[in-house]
């Protein structure tokens, strides 16, 4: 009878933490260990269906970051405070939650910085598991209509306390380009030049962009807005990104947010979705409007509109990625910070003065020359002669355009917050009469504080603007942050039976003056209102741009 061949003996299983080989059972066998600098990650928490997503894998590598930081602190004030030995932190063990509402770090040490949760209310939730469900102190402030800011530096805010720089945040985007993602891009109708993000495909990559367009119903009323959509394409082509469709929405009453769900559906294919745009374009309130609309039929939507991003009228109001288990088949969706841009003249006031640069209703023209404009008369008889030569108009205490030479006919319309002002004076006493008025008549900016620091118009651009027809608008001169000045060179309402449509003018020339550094468009036309649309061209399109080119939806 053969003999049984013996049993091999294997050694005890090693720790990934501690790879060292423990005892064995047999006699004296010579190894050879080869020491390795090879650092051993532990096995994801699951394969296939049930592995970590790579938006999860995204939150995570942020909330580390945090979690090291903060372990890194603790570990210092400890020294301090007990010379004797350490009580050791695995940071294992040690997990940081988020604000919902901001997607801050939760922590209970500064009391005024984003995060903050009072000790006894965090403990119990920590003692509940209820961490994901706690609300910070900034977030339930700014709910309440408190303008509380949070960033500084470029793009940032010179008013109230920084915490964090527009730098930091803009980091905590490079990952995305690296990710296999949906990219839902905004974009604000009302400052579409300023919040587009040039320099997007730094932040998406190659990702597949859905193009939406918010705030739609702050437009006049009677806008076509099939033009607006054309328009909106045109401008989207010349940039060369891989735009999807587009899409143009009102987060306050729903409108178009049907569309934009559907699309999302469609093209999302697994991935995780993420939110991308400038500060203060609507990020949030768009979150929160998909998630009504994808609750009528989804009961994950319906749970997630329980514990949604935070919105308010402050830019910066999210200052990490929020993560949102919004879809019923898997994938996630993502809230990200905004991207703060110095351009724009939310960058370069005093935060209390934020509102007044935010429209709350539809806006509404204000044309130059306006007949019914009280005047003193030396102003009068100079547009009664010459129309707008030699005049100078300051929006606010932000904006300064200096009419050099336009026709008598010609008409200047101003698109933004209704809160700015609008005055008129010649060009020779415009320097003394900012001087005297900036902060009273002229504001923003206001308040003596404030107008200490206040660098004034130190941005001049001058702009020779061309024409070829006519009847309708030259360009629009779009100011990065607030809204745009429509010109229009012979105005029909201006139009008399001797109108100088023989003029010898070529050229319609304008000086305007804005902080530094915020940045001045020149663009096409906004077809808005009524005349907008009759007057607005189709451009003829072949077959190659056709297939190319993205539809619009609304």
């Amino acid at each position: 009878m053969a003999l049984a061949p013996k049993p091999l003996c294997y050694p005890y299983p090693f720790s990934l933490l501690n790879p060292t080989l423990t005892k064995f059972h047999t006699v004296k066998p010579t190894f050879i260990i080869c020491k390795s600098t090879q650092f051993y990650a532990p096995e994801p928490d699951g394969a296939g269906p049930a592995a970590p997503t790579r938006g999860d894998i995204f939150l995570e590598r942020h909330l580390s970051l945090e979690t090291s930081t903060t372990v890194l602190s603790e570990n210092k004030e400890t020294k301090k405070k007990k010379k004797n030995k350490e009580k050791g932190l695995k940071v294992s063990s040690y997990i940081i939650h988020s604000c919902y509402g901001c997607g801050a770090p939760l922590q209970t040490s500064e009391c005024d910085a984003p995060g903050y949760v009072d000790p006894e209310t965090y403990n119990l939730k920590k003692k509940h598991r209820q961490l994901r469900t706690v609300l910070c102190g900034r977030c339930r402030l700014l709910s309440h209509g408190h303008m509380i800011t949070a960033v500084g530096g470029n793009g940032g805010y010179s008013g109230g306390k920084q915490f964090v720089t527009a730098e930091e945040l803009r980091e905590k985007l490079s990952h995305l380009r690296h990710e296999k993602a949906l990219i839902v891009k905004l974009v604000d109708i009302v400052d579409f030049n300023g919040s587009f993000l040039a320099h997007v495909r730094d932040l998406a990559g190659a990702n597949p962009i859905i193009l939406v367009v918010t705030k739609v119903d702050l437009l006049p009323k009677g806008t076509d807005l099939n033009c607006v959509g054309d328009w909106v394409v045109e401008a989207t082509m010349k940039k060369r990104l891989n735009v999807l469709s587009v899409h143009l929405t009102s987060s306050k009453s729903l409108v178009g947010i049907a569309g934009v769900v559907s699309e999302i559906q469609k093209e999302k294919k697994a991935r995780d979705v993420y939110i991308l745009g400038s500060a203060n374009v609507g990020k949030s309130a768009f979150i929160n409007a998909v998630l009504k609309m994808m609750s009528y039929k989804d009961p994950v939507a319906a749970a997630a509109r329980k514990y949604k991003p935070i919105q308010s009228a402050v830019p910066g109001t999210t200052l990490g990625p929020i993560q949102i288990d919004a879809f019923l088949g898997g994938g996630k969706l993502y809230d990200t910070p905004g991207v703060h841009l110095h351009h724009r003249q939310a960058a370069v006031i005093h935060s209390e003065d934020l509102p007044a640069l935010a429209p709350q209703s539809r806006i509404r023209g204000r044309s130059f020359p306006n007949p019914q404009l009280a005047l003193d008369k030396l102003t009068a008889d100079r547009l009664r002669s010459n129309g707008l030569n030699g005049l100078s108009i300051f929006w606010g205490g932000l904006v300064r355009v200096d009419v050099m030479k336009v026709l008598p006919e010609t008409l200047l319309t101003f698109y933004g917050p209704k809160s700015l002002q609008i005055h008129i004076v010649p060009t020779e006493e415009a320097d003394e009469f900012y001087q005297k008025e900036v902060g009273v008549l002229l504001t923003p900016p206001t308040g003596k504080q404030k107008l200490d620091n206040w660098m004034g118009l130190e941005t001049k651009r001058e702009l020779q603007i061309k024409y070829e027809d006519f009847e309708r608008p030259a360009c629009d001169v779009a100011i990065s942050g607030l809204g745009w000045i429509s010109v229009e060179p012979v105005s029909q309402l201006l139009r008399t039976s001797d109108s100088s449509e023989g003029e010898t003018v070529e050229e319609l020339s304008l000086l305007v003056h804005v902080p530094k550094p915020v940045e001045i468009f020149v663009r096409p036309p906004l077809p808005i209102g009524k005349a907008g649309g009759e007057c607005y061209q189709y451009r003829e399109l072949t077959e190659k741009e056709m297939d190319v080119r993205p539809k619009w939806y609304f």
